[in-house]
């Protein structure tokens, strides 16, 4: 069976790799890997801040990291530069001894990333909503949700959710920045997603919450997010009315 075989681990930049590293330390930015054990192959979610480690990490588990899945081109979740502050990423993951691979990013988002980390053109695979990428015997479905980004995107993998920026524990990601969009996060959070199942296992971009993971019944039940009951009243609740 599929879920037997899924390899998932859930990693924080600043204690469980980049442990000397402040940026990722104050970030608390989540890095996963997903594979098959029956092949051993993986792909890492948002590489960033050593990506050395990640590779190492997975490695010990008898793993090699074989392409990238991208939430969105945030440096803290792909690399580049944050406010003046270098971060590893993807370049350094392109350039790395081990792995032989390609990014997979949203297409609208393709753009940001090359922009950000210097990945080419080649280096890219571009989806599309609905689109699926198999790991061995291991497939991840990625969903489209703009609103943080134009290309933000979410993978879903046998009951879990990956939701970058899109959907922490206790709030969303900012629609302030350049890109943002709080009508498209509303329709994302309460339309694309509405879909998934309340037995949906939310796992996040960022460690803001007691929490790692939750359901998404009880994120649903918790989230200030979700209070709105239309969207006039979440573009009160950004300052958007």
């Amino acid at each position: 069976m599929p879920g037997e075989r899924l390899y998932f681990r859930q990693l924080l930049a600043g204690r469980d790799f980049a442990r000397d590293d402040p940026a990722a330390r104050s970030m608390a930015n989540f890095s996963y890997l997903v594979g098959d054990r029956e092949t051993g192959e993986a792909l890492v979610v948002d590489p960033a801040y050593r990506v050395a480690d990640l590779v190492a990490i997975a490695a010990a588990d008898g793993f090699r990291i074989t392409g990238v899945l991208a939430t969105h081109h945030h440096p803290d979740h792909v690399g580049g530069a944050a406010l003046g502050w270098p971060i590893e990423g993807v370049a350094e993951l392109l350039a790395h001894p081990d792995f032989a691979g390609r990014v997979h990013v949203q297409r609208a988002e393709a753009d940001g990333l090359r922009r950000v980390t210097g990945a080419s053109a080649s280096d890219l695979v571009l989806h599309d909503a609905g689109d699926v990428v198999e790991i061995g015997s291991v497939a991840v479905t990625l969903i489209h949700t703009p609103g943080h980004t134009p290309g933000s995107q979410c993978f879903l993998v046998d009951g879990r959710l990956v939701s970058g920026d899109t959907l922490f524990l206790d709030g969303c990601g900012r629609t302030d920045l350049p890109g943002g969009d709080p009508v498209a996060m509303y329709e994302s959070l309460t339309g694309r997603l509405a879909h998934l199942p309340d037995d949906t296992v939310v796992f996040p971009g960022h460690l803001y919450s007691p929490d790692p993971s939750a359901t998404l019944g009880e994120t649903r039940r918790t989230n200030y997010v979700f209070r709105p009951r239309d969207l006039e009243g979440w573009l009160m609740m950004f300052g958007r009315a």
